[in-house]
C-alpha cells in the first residue's frame, strides 16, 4: 500500500477506522537536530486494514487524523507511547483518549520492568520483527520497501499484542491499574513543561541556595532559547556548562570565558551576555523564595529499612506477577522508610493494597521476612 499523501484519502481511511473499537498507532520521527521532534511517518491499523500516512506531504492536512485521535469511542493503542503523545500534543494540542499503552500493560501483567515490543510481538503475536530499519532516516523520500515493511509491522502485530494483554488484565482484574497509569500519560500537564521547571533535570547537582537560583534562571533561559530556535538544549548550552556557571558565578563575560566548559568566543556572543544577565537576576532572588533543596526535603531514614523494603517489593512483585518498577521506586521506598504518611504513589490506590500496607507492616514490626524452601516469605508478627 502506498503512503497516504492527500487529505481526501486520509479522511476516508480515518472514517473507516472510526467504525472499530480500537486502532493501533505508531510514529516515526527525527529529533537529533531539533528541540521538537520532526514527525516523519504515522502508522495505524484497525482489525481490517493498516495505513501509512506521510505528514511531510505538501497536500496533506492531518485534521482527520487528529479527529480520530480525539474520538472517545475508539481506543488508541500505542507501545511506549509517551514520545508519540508528546508529538501529537506539540502539533495540535491533541491528547488521544482513551489510550492503551502496551508497554505499561505488560508491566502490570508481569512481563518485567522494560519488556521490548519485539519480545511482546514474539510472545503474544508469534511474530519476528526486523529491526534493521529502526534507526534509518525517516525524513528521506522515497522511503525504502524495508522501511515501509518495518513501519507496518509496528502496528499490525500490535493488534494481537493489545488483545492478548487486554484479555490478561481483564481476567486478573487489573484493568483499573492500567487506567491509573493512563491518566498520567494522557494528562496535558505531562507535556506542558514550564521553562521555570527545567532546572529539575539537574536538581541533584547543586548544594547551595545561590547555586540553585542560578540553575533555575539559567535552565529557564536555555529552555526558552532552545524552543525559540528549535534546536536541542545542548546546542544552546551543555549541562556541564550550566553547572559550571551555577557554581562559579561569573559576573562578567571575562569570567565566563575562563570556564572550561564554555566554548572559545562564546562569551562574546549574544548568549554570553544573556547568561551573565541570568546570573545577575538569580543573585537578586530572595533565598527564602527558592524551592527547598532536595536533601532538606526528606526526613532521615534507616538505610537498612530501605534494603528490607526492596526485598519485600521484589518478593511481592514476583508473587503477584507485576513489574516492580510500576509499583514503587527506590525514592518511594526511602520516603516510606522515613515517614508512614509519605505522599508517594506506592501508598495510594491499588499499589497500597498490593504493597504499601505490607511495607508499613514490615517497617513497624508487624511483618517479618524469612527464607524458606529457597524463597523469601513474609510472616506476620
Amino acid at each position: 500500500m502506498p503512503l497516504i499523501t492527500d487529505t481526501t484519502s486520509l479522511s476516508d481511511a480515518c472514517n473507516r477506522m472510526a467504525k472499530h473499537s480500537y486502532v493501533t498507532v505508531d510514529t516515526e520521527f527525527m529529533r537529533e537536530t531539533t528541540f521538537y521532534p520532526k514527525l516523519c511517518l504515522i502508522q495505524m491499523a484497525s482489525e481490517e486494514e493498516d495505513i501509512l500516512i506521510d505528514p511531510l506531504a505538501e497536500d496533506l492536512d492531518l485534521s482527520p487524523f487528529f479527529a480520530l485521535m480525539r474520538n472517545k469511542n475508539v481506543v488508541k493503542v500505542f507501545h511506549s507511547g509517551r514520545q508519540d503523545l508528546e508529538i501529537l500534543w506539540n502539533l495540535d494540542r491533541c491528547i488521544p483518549v482513551p489510550c492503551f499503552d502496551t508497554q505499561v500493560a505488560a508491566m502490570v501483567a508481569g512481563y518485567g520492568d522494560s519488556v521490548s515490543y519485539e519480545q511482546l510481538a514474539h510472545d503474544l503475536a508469534k511474530a519476528k520483527i526486523d529491526k534493521s530499519s529502526r534507526f534509518t532516516d525517516w525524513s528521506q523520500r522515497p522511503l525504502s520497501e524495508a522501511q515501509l515493511v518495518y513501519a507496518r509491522s509496528d502496528v499490525t502485530h500490535l493488534r494481537n499484542v493489545y488483545k492478548a494483554l487486554a484479555g490478561k488484565l481483564e481476567q486478573s482484574g487489573r484493568s483499573h491499574w492500567l487506567e491509573d497509569e493512563m491518566t498520567l500519560l494522557t494528562s496535558p500537564s505531562t507535556y506542558e513543561l514550564d521553562p521555570l521547571d527545567a532546572w529539575k533535570r539537574l536538581r541533584g547537582r547543586v548544594r547551595k541556595p545561590r547555586e540553585l537560583a542560578i540553575l533555575i534562571e539559567l535552565a529557564a533561559w536555555r529552555e526558552r532559547e532552545a524552543r525559540s530556535r528549535d534546536v536541542p538544549r545542548s546546542r544552546v548550552l551543555k549541562d556541564d556548562a550550566i553547572m559550571d556557571v551555577a557554581t562559579s558565578v561569573p559576573r562578567n563575560v571575562e569570567a565566563l570565558a575562563k570556564l572550561r566548559s564554555i566554548p572559545n568566543g562564546f562569551e562574546r556572543s549574544r548568549s554570553g551576555a544573556e547568561i551573565i544577565a541570568a546570573v545577575e537576576r538569580a543573585l537578586e532572588i530572595d533565598p527564602k523564595s527558592l524551592p527547598e533543596l532536595e536533601r532538606t526535603e526528606r526526613k532521615p531514614y534507616n538505610p537498612a529499612a530501605v534494603e528490607l523494603l526492596k526485598v519485600l517489593l521484589r518478593m511481592t512483585c514476583d508473587n503477584e506477577g507485576v513489574a516492580a518498577k510500576i509499583v514503587a521506586t527506590v525514592d518511594e521506598l526511602e520516603a516510606i522508610a522515613a515517614d508512614d504518611e509519605a505522599d508517594v504513589p506506592s501508598l495510594k490506590g491499588w499499589r497500597r493494597e498490593l504493597f504499601g500496607e505490607k511495607a508499613l507492616d514490615l517497617k513497624n514490626g508487624r511483618l517479618a521476612l524469612a527464607f524458606s524452601k529457597g524463597r523469601v516469605v513474609a510472616l506476620p508478627r
